[in-house]
């Protein structure tokens, strides 16, 4: 029924889960809505009002999915993205600080030095970062395989960016622009190795 209202209003039929191999799960990884403030702004803002309908957005077109396990980040605009969809579940996301945030290194202290920090490290590779950056970036690949099942996972740009360059073989520490409420649907194989099914919408939006 909810595919054939869809169709009459003309939003298209919602995206399933393609036929799944033997062992494997199937994540899907959201990219919060747009904040209300950047990285170099606000350690941690809210969502803005755009952001919370990009929030609705991602409701509307995974709930058929679900009711699944909602995985967050601990980060407000992670948690808030998440709301709609708890809402329609009925059940609260459970937060994973692995798949938060990249940190700063310490020597880039306060917010603005944290968005040049940033930039820089956008611009590179993930082997010319320091071991402390690296081992986050294990820390994210280790929290999504360790997932027993289908989830859905709210996280952030530079987290999507870790799955998807490792799924694909790409060292770039931003290797896919995903647009703020982005849907990337993933494939985990029984050995842990990562596959992309589906890139979510991809966009020249502000990280910093």
């Amino acid at each position: 029924m909810l595919r054939f209202l869809r169709r009459l209003a003309g939003l298209g039929t919602p995206w399933d889960f393609p036929e799944r191999r033997l062992g494997e799960r199937h994540l899907v990884l959201v990219r919060h809505g747009e904040a209300a403030a950047g990285w170099s702004e606000d350690p941690d803002p809210g969502l803005s009002e755009r952001g919370r309908d990009q929030a609705e957005a991602v409701a509307d077109d995974l709930a058929h999915l679900g009711p699944l396990p909602l995985v967050v980040s601990p980060l407000r605009r992670c948690r808030e993205t998440a709301v709609p969809l708890e809402a329609r579940w009925g059940a609260p996301a459970r937060v994973e600080p692995a798949v938060g945030e990249i940190v700063a290194p310490a020597s880039a202290a306060g917010v603005a030095a944290r968005g040049a920090w940033l930039r820089t490290a956008l611009a590179g590779r993930w082997a010319d970062l320091d071991a402390e950056h690296r081992a986050w970036r294990a820390g994210v690949l280790a929290a999504l395989r360790a997932l027993p099942g289908d989830a859905v996972v709210v996280t952030h740009f530079v987290a999507t960016n870790v799955a998807v360059g490792e799924a694909t073989g790409d060292d770039r520490v931003a290797c896919f622009a995903p647009a703020f409420g982005s849907r990337t649907f993933l494939r985990v194989a029984p050995d842990g190795g990562l596959g992309v099914v589906k890139l979510g919408d991809a966009g020249a939006t502000q990280v910093l």
